[in-house]
């Protein structure tokens, strides 16, 4: 099956002698959830901004439904439609009077009928649980508020890839699972998901595939493989994931053989037994 955006081939650098990207592959199928994990200025953000078109690669191709992305203004405007970045800091994305405002810019940019902008942005409002908010001035709004206002503006414009840079960045731990079960309603509703994080026990816990940036590479595999891979990990200055560990231990044990718990309270769960 032809993967919904691939990369091929792919090198970039801000400044030819430090590359940032060399021959990186990476294939997102329609319907799966992708956790993009890698240290601190390994190139995780620049990928991203590769794939929605706001960076163009040295070399290497970006494909859509595998057709070579092109660089003119038709193009781009059509990747844009359909491939959605969310900013890792709500405040470089926010600019509107309200949220209501904000989160419309994009339909009403698209020049939609205003009943459509209007059914958009209402969709999208009630998805990120923000429709007592929609008349609130964004500078009003609590960083996790304004978070999921970030969210609702790309949710708008109705994408079939949604990519978001740390969105777990700055929330407690409520925010984090208030989050997590927005992204659960986008998914069960058919959007593709891309998500970048520190944390590889979220990544555990919430990906289907998981791509490692390291060493100016994209590796990817499915999540339990690539987060019990500890050389690969560490290559991106990352740690093991605690899930598959625990899950090897509870092998050892009489009844618990085949368990895998994938947060601490499924665990608690099975000390209650």
């Amino acid at each position: 099956m032809t993967p919904l955006l691939e990369v091929r081939d792919l090198s970039f650098s801000y400044d030819a002698s430090h590359p940032v990207l060399h021959d990186a592959h990476l294939a997102v199928a329609t319907g799966r959830r992708l956790a993009v994990v890698g240290p601190n200025g390994g190139g995780k953000t620049t990928l991203f901004r590769l794939l929605v078109g706001a960076l163009a690669p040295d070399r290497g191709s970006i494909r859509l439904d595998g057709v070579p992305l092109r660089r003119d203004r038709r193009s781009l405007l059509s990747l844009r439609q359909q491939v959605q970045l969310v900013l890792s800091s709500p405040d470089d994305q926010l600019f509107a009077a309200s949220v209501f405002q904000d989160v419309s810019f994009g339909p009403v940019n698209l020049g939609l009928p205003q009943d459509e902008v209007h059914d958009r942005v209402g969709a999208a409002l009630r998805a990120l649980n923000l429709e007592d908010l929609a008349d609130r001035p964004t500078h009003l709004l609590s960083f996790g508020q304004r978070k999921r206002a970030a969210i609702a503006g790309a949710v708008a414009m109705r994408p079939r890839l949604l990519i978001l840079d740390e969105p777990t960045a700055g929330l407690d731990p409520a925010g984090v699972e208030a989050l997590l079960e927005i992204l659960a309603t986008l998914h069960a509703a058919g959007t593709t998901l891309i998500l970048s994080t520190h944390d590889v026990d979220l990544a555990q816990r919430w990906a289907d595939d998981v791509a490692v940036v390291a060493d100016r590479t994209v590796t990817v595999a499915p999540a339990a493989q690539a987060l019990a891979d500890g050389e690969l990990l560490s290559r991106a200055s990352l740690t093991l994931a605690w899930a598959p560990l625990v899950g090897q231990l509870l092998d050892r044990v009489d009844g618990l053989r085949g368990t895998r718990p994938t947060t601490p309270a499924e665990l608690a769960k099975l000390l209650d037994r």
